[in-house]
């Protein structure tokens, strides 16, 4: 029998290599991880407000409340403002199911908006429509936006910020997918009144688990945001002002997270060459995405977009066969998820279900060489 041809069966590409950042990264986090484990306090320890001060200091935020999840984050914002039944909240149809899960919990009702075609991003006339809209039939109380910082790349602030003042509208920034990200030489954390983050492991700055946090320039949001995560409590333990959750960053997340901040800024550099590598590599033969005018990306997901569901399909078996990996973010828009259909009025988002049909994710991380780069950038050309 003959033996198999190994330049037949290529390696394949990491999408998301996390062995390979522990490899790298491991004896700094082992280090933290110690401590941890030498003073057991496991929740609520030292390394928690620790964080807490970088990320703020970080993001140029007056204050930082380390939460449980970036699904939490959102959620104790949403409390914090008492948002709740009968009030409407704006978010855009194309991101995670996260950011319009949480107004349901509250049983607040997420009102969806389209976004960018080309961006990706919430649409800021889509959204003066849908807030007209929901004004008209008088059914709902417009109370809230929430902005997302969708694949590493700014919403649109400056619209999103006049939109909410001329309304009367509570601003939240959803930045699970892109802290590191800037907007007019600004880091992302202040383009609204609290900005949520998230550390599940894929995201740029990731932990080992869930984790996340809340910036806010506002002391007492800060001050409400503490107690909320805490069951509600007060200046001591036993003294519970209101009702909360049990919504804390464990102390090892935490730990880890430090060890990761240290060389957070080399990583992005990183990410934005693969990106500048794609773009270059894959103009004229798919669509690369476009950038945010006068931003920086955190790069969590780098998207083409194909000419239509068939040639995404075709696609991705080509990169499969030489090893290459790629995902959809995301095949379905929020609004015909089974979840959201009977919470949304019907409403046709046309741009949100067109890239639900086209948009494709190619590997980017910080630990892709350069001969990996190549090699996607080979597979997607053909």
């Amino acid at each position: 029998m003959t033996a198999p041809d190994p330049s037949a069966c290529p390696p394949a590409i990491a999408f998301l290599d996390l062995p390979a950042q522990q490899a790298r990264l491991g004896e700094a986090i082992r280090r933290r991880i110690d401590t941890v484990l030498n003073h057991c306090r496991f929740v609520m320890g030292p390394e928690v407000e620790e964080l807490e001060r970088a990320l703020a200091a970080y993001a140029g935020a007056g204050h930082c409340v380390g939460v449980s999840s970036g699904t939490d984050a959102i959620q104790i914002v949403l409390m914090a403002e008492g948002i709740g039944p009968g009030d409407a909240v704006f978010l855009p149809a194309f991101t995670y199911t996260a950011t319009a899960e949480v107004p349901l919990l509250l049983n607040a009702t997420p009102v969806f908006v389209d976004v960018d075609p080309r961006t990706f991003q919430i649409d800021p006339a889509s959204l003066e429509r849908r807030i007209a809209e929901v004004r008209a039939r008088g059914e709902l109380c417009p109370r809230a936006i929430i902005g997302v910082d969708l694949f590493g790349q700014p919403a649109p602030w400056p619209a999103l910020r006049a939109i909410a003042a001329r309304e009367d509208l509570f601003l939240m920034d959803d930045c699970a997918q892109s802290f590191g990200g800037a907007l007019a030489g600004r880091k992302l954390g202040r383009e609204a009144t609290a900005t949520t983050l998230s550390f599940f492991p894929s995201k740029p700055l990731g932990g080992y688990g869930d984790g996340g946090a809340i910036l806010t320039d506002d002391a007492e949001r800060a001050d409400l945001y503490r107690s909320l995560r805490t069951h509600g409590e007060g200046k001591t333990r036993y003294e519970v002002l209101r009702t909360g959750m049990n919504g804390r960053l464990d102390t090892l997340q935490a730990a880890v997270l430090l060890a990761k901040l240290d060389g957070f800024e080399d990583e992005l550099d990183r990410r934005e060459a693969i990106a500048s590598a794609y773009d270059s590599g894959l103009e004229g033969v798919v669509l690369t995405p476009a950038r945010v005018p006068d931003s920086r990306s955190a790069w969590a997901i780098y998207a083409i977009l194909t000419e239509g569901e068939a040639a995404r399909t075709a696609l991705q078996a080509r990169l499969r066969a030489q090893g290459v990996p790629s995902a959809i973010y995301y095949p379905r828009p929020l609004h015909l998820q089974p979840a959201y259909q009977a919470h949304h009025d019907g409403t046709s988002l046309p741009v949100a279900e067109d890239l639900s049909a086209r948009i494709l994710a190619l590997p980017i991380h910080p630990e892709l060489t350069d001969a990996e780069v190549a090699r996607v950038i080979a597979a997607v050309r053909g």
